[in-house]
């Protein structure tokens, strides 16, 4: 007796469609009545985001989109009122517009004039032209937003943040990225300290003020005393901030992740803040710190040994600090120290000798090493992550590329099984040097890519084309 797929039940079917993508389930839904039933269960489209152009009226659309249970909806063009969504989908969770250039405080204004409780996330990142009296539409009907993402949304000032301090209480994410009119009273206001006048956010999980140029270390001092909750604290390009602003943040225990990239003003005082403090940080990043050396990993070592990431890039760290970090910090599992040019080979070897669950490193611009600390660094048995880019090579050793390769290659043969191609781009075609069209693959398991400066040159040189060395291995 055979059996045919239409011999399935419904329910069947939908566990199927369940692991399609949105293309293929739109897909299968069109092969006939069955099929559409069973791909418009609820179940099939559990967690997609829909993603419309609204560009003329289509009045099959949401009504589609309810019966399927999608509630999240991300406009890639707006062309007609955002009230036409805001109409069309009852219980939306979560809307994104980032990128919607036209939309305007009137257009959002005609959208929000009832309390939304559904609502949980809301993107208006680069909206520019939102203002203040946005957010107080926003802080008026959407009272259950948990999220809210205000990038580059350049003209939101204090006053809105007073705003969403005063409505928007169960917010947990935040994100005021370039936001450049903002400054510490702003910051005191979500922290609560103007009671007075707004409750403030004292319920957030994540902050990002990334190039919020106007704030100083008396923001650092409201967060610390307002948003004990914080788990992810991003300061990056944030100028103003300063050693003396990390000593309010080292005694938040709650905090996991934070970020100074580029903060030009944190040195080796602001580290050991961090370090004596109470923190328990899992992720830190002072990358482009250009007055942090060896003696901030020293504290590091001493005061957050718990870090499973850490960024250093382009500062003046050398062999001698990674002596001092590494054999307090066996735990760590990404370390980026690209563009630090005292690193030499003997920073590898203690590296590879003590990280043993490292499983990515960033060695981007790193000019002092050489094949016996690359030799070395592929040695580690969880690395899938290495950067190369800017590896200066000598002349002997550009000759010698293919054979750093395939010592590359030998080395891992006992752990992985080796899938080993050079290949070459044409036309966004991958040919093997046969000429052959090379068949896609299922994604690697682990994948790591070795690429040199001159590599693109010697290939060339070698096969008379542009090309990538690439060499991709998956456990066995």
């Amino acid at each position: 007796m055979e059996t045919h797929i239409s011999c399935l039940f419904p329910e069947l079917l939908a566990m199927i469609f369940g692991y399609l993508d949105v293309r293929d389930k739109g897909r299968a839904a069109q092969v006939c009545t069955a099929w559409r039933d069973a791909a418009y269960h609820k179940s099939v489209w559990r967690g997609v985001e829909a993603k419309l152009h609204l560009r003329r009226a289509n009045p099959s659309l949401f009504p589609s989109l309810q019966a399927r249970g999608i509630r999240r909806v991300q406009i890639l063009s707006l062309r007609r009122s955002l009230s036409y969504v805001i109409q069309g989908m009852a219980n939306i969770e979560s809307l994104n517009l980032s990128g919607c250039y036209n939309l305007t405080d009137n257009g959002l204004g005609h959208a929000f004039v009832q309390e939304i409780s559904s609502l949980r996330a809301l993107n208006l990142s680069l909206c520019k032209q939102i203002t203040d009296s946005s957010l107080g539409r926003i802080a008026q009907y959407l009272k259950g937003l948990e999220v809210l993402e205000l990038g580059g949304c350049s003209n939101i000032t204090n006053t809105g943040l007073l705003l969403i301090a005063w409505g928007l209480q169960r917010l947990k994410s935040l994100n005021l990225r370039s936001c450049r009119h903002l400054s510490d009273v702003g910051i005191g206001h979500l922290a609560g300290m103007t009671r007075s006048a707004a409750e403030g956010c004292l319920g957030l999980e994540q902050l990002t003020l990334q190039d919020c140029q106007k704030l100083t270390d008396l923001s650092l001092k409201h967060i610390s005393r307002g948003l004990t909750g914080l788990r992810l604290l991003n300061l990056s390009f944030c100028g103003g901030i300063s050693d003396a602003g990390l000593l309010h943040l080292s005694h938040m225990g709650s905090l996991r992740s934070l970020n100074l990239r580029s903060c030009d003003n944190i040195s080796d005082t602001g580290i050991m803040h961090l370090a004596m403090g109470s923190l328990r940080l899992s992720g830190l990043d002072v990358s482009f710190c250009d007055k942090v050396g060896d003696q901030s990993l020293a504290y590091i070592a001493q005061g957050l040994d718990g870090l499973k990431s850490l960024s250093l890039c382009s500062c003046h760290i050398s062999d001698d600090g990674i002596n001092r970090m590494v054999r307090q910090m066996h735990g760590l599992r990404t370390l980026n120290i690209g563009q630090c040019v005292r690193i030499t080979d003997k920073g590898l070897e203690l590296i590879a000798e003590h990280l043993s669950q490292l499983t990515g490193i960033d060695l981007y611009g790193c000019t002092r090493i050489t094949k016996r600390g690359l030799e070395r660094i592929t040695q580690l048995p969880c690395l899938k992550v290495l950067n190369l880019g800017l590896w200066q090579m000598t002349d002997s050793e550009k000759v010698s590329i293919f054979d750093v390769l395939a010592t590359l290659k030998r080395m891992v043969r006992k752990r992985y099984q080796r899938k080993w191609k050079e290949e070459r781009m044409v036309d966004g075609y991958s040919l093997d040097r046969g000429g052959q069209e090379v068949p896609k693959r299922r994604p690697l398991l682990a994948k790591r890519t070795f690429m040199h400066p001159q590599a693109s040159k010697i290939v060339q040189r070698h096969y008379g084309c542009k090309a990538r060395v690439t060499m991709e291995f998956e456990h066995s």
